[in-house]
């Protein structure tokens, strides 16, 4: 049974996302319009936000420890936030700050923090096999730790992800694979990529429980993940949950989204799993101020997040040859330069 403070806990974790997404979004479309230029303004690239995805993160990641593994999909941040990602040094990084968890090198996209082992990809369904890997150490350690992979349901056709499910079946390794449904892989909708309405039956060809979560709800959510978690750690294999969201921003920042009915942009707006938590909450007998507390505070959080980023100095360009696998010959770098 959840207690109040997991509720408490959920709610400021998903309110931070939230106005962490919002606030982005204002910070990257500056000096992007009116005619869209994607290198322009204070954060370079694409950006894609996870404005309601909130539920899955914070109900799945309540029940980890810093030492259990998590990896991210190409929308990450409600994620990150959940699993105790250092907020400020992600911060810096979306803005391409030399003190960002990759020295700003990364992006969004890519981000790592190896003192909470969250790592995040770009790449369809990559992070999959990364936490089988990690699922596959801590069974060889004997330890009780467990890895968790997030994907979109556009993903639950790539080869990684089967591959993984089955040689995480075949070990029978402490690893959760938690599909967020959002009804849109990029821009087309679900039934025309996915021969299944429900994506948890993926887990019916590899042996393993598979499990939906089919309404937008953070207490469902961690019910559902909690027995996925204790299983794993109790050394009885892996499991698949679907978690419904909705996507309230485009696929990526600058999306026009031609190809969504409006209809759907409204639902998406309506069902909303913050207030459903909120209400969660008041049933326990929460009143309005501590609501309103743990949302100032995850606002202040992330307010003061963005200022200390926008603060942090960008990186020299002469340390876009450190950190690499190989380094240019001597003189490359003259080169480039324009010089002898």
């Amino acid at each position: 049974m959840i207690g109040v403070t997991e509720l408490e806990e959920m709610l400021e974790n998903m309110v931070t996302a939230r106005h962490y997404e919002e606030r982005l979004q204002e910070e990257y479309l500056e000096g992007k319009q009116p005619a869209f230029d994607i290198s322009a303004g204070p954060i370079p690239g694409e950006l894609h936000l996870a404005a309601g995805h909130e539920a899955s993160g914070a109900g799945v990641c309540q029940h980890l420890r810093d030492d259990d593994t998590v990896t991210g999909p190409h929308r990450p941040h409600h994620v990150a936030i959940a699993k105790g990602v250092d907020l400020k040094r992600m911060t810096a990084e979306i803005f391409g700050r030399e003190t960002g968890l990759c020295k700003g090198k990364g992006g969004h996209m890519h981000l790592f923090d190896p003192d909470v082992n969250f790592s995040a990809s770009g790449i369809i369904a990559e992070g999959c096999p990364p936490a089988v890997g990690a699922a596959l150490a801590s069974k060889k350690r004997n330890e009780d730790s467990v890895a968790v992979a997030f994907l979109g349901e556009g993903a639950i056709d790539q080869g990684g992800f089967l591959e993984s499910l089955n040689l995480a079946s075949v070990h029978d390794l402490p690893v959760i694979f938690v599909v967020e449904d959002n009804d849109w892989a990029i821009s087309m909708p679900k039934g025309r990529v996915t021969d299944v309405e429900n994506g948890a039956q993926r887990a019916d060809g590899f042996d393993m429980p598979g499990h939906r979560v089919d309404h937008d709800d953070a207490t469902a959510v961690y019910e559902a993940a909690g027995e996925a978690v204790g299983r794993a750690r109790d050394g009885n294999g892996p499991t698949l949950l679907e978690v419904q969201v909705h996507r309230r921003m485009g696929h990526f920042m600058g999306d026009a989204e031609a190809y969504r009915p409006d209809t759907d942009t409204e639902r998406a707006q309506h069902l909303d799993s913050i207030d459903r938590l909120e209400a969660d909450l008041r049933a326990t007998g929460a009143d309005e101020g501590t609501i309103e507390e743990i949302r100032s505070r995850a606002k202040e959080r992330v307010e003061d997040a963005i200022e200390w980023a926008k603060e942090q100095p960008e990186p020299d360009p002469e340390e876009a040859y450190e950190d690499v696998f190989t380094n240019p010959p001597d003189g490359y770098a003259e080169t480039l330069r324009g010089g002898e």
